[in-house]
């Protein structure tokens, strides 16, 4: 969920505060305050963290990339972007099989993003697994992915 979405879930979730609002209850206030703007707080700093990591791997900081996304997912266990940063990092260290892990549960969180299920394809591909490389650049080639689509023809049959 992004950050608006979660603002507004949080202020209808607060309906009933409202209602001592306009009674004019101050602690209903601040409570309101602090609930709405929680989450966005926690959403903008596991970005940031996502953002310092995409630095740090751009600048060949493997390591501190990777303690960047975690620190992420720490913060927000349902970013799938950190998940499938994190699992392009370990994959450049040739942690095939922690990429692996990543990009399944980048895909658990969004099973609609066509590329962690192709990124997922090329290290199980390179850990040696060519049936579930193919089985997953099928899955992304059907989100329209041209390069998935160019990867089973040549190597799945």
């Amino acid at each position: 969920m992004d950050r608006r979405t979660t603002a507004i879930a949080a202020a209808l979730s607060l309906l009933p505060l409202w209602q001592t609002l306009l009674l004019g209850s101050t602690t209903a206030l601040t409570t309101a305050a602090v609930v709405l703007q929680a989450p966005a707080a926690h959403a903008q700093r596991a970005d940031e963290f996502t953002n310092r990591g995409i630095i740090k791997w751009k600048g060949g900081d493997y390591q501190g990339a990777i303690a960047d996304y975690s620190k992420a997912i720490e913060l927000n266990s349902q970013d799938a972007f950190a998940y499938n940063l994190r699992g392009l990092v370990k994959y450049k260290l040739q942690d095939y099989q922690g990429a692996i892990a990543d990009y399944s549960s980048a895909i658990e969180i969004n099973p609609q993003r066509a590329h962690s299920y192709a990124n997922r394809g090329v290290a199980k591909e390179v850990a040696g697994d060519l049936v579930g490389a193919c089985a997953d650049w099928r899955k992304a080639a059907g989100f329209g992915l041209e390069d998935a689509s160019g990867w089973v023809s040549k190597q799945c049959h």
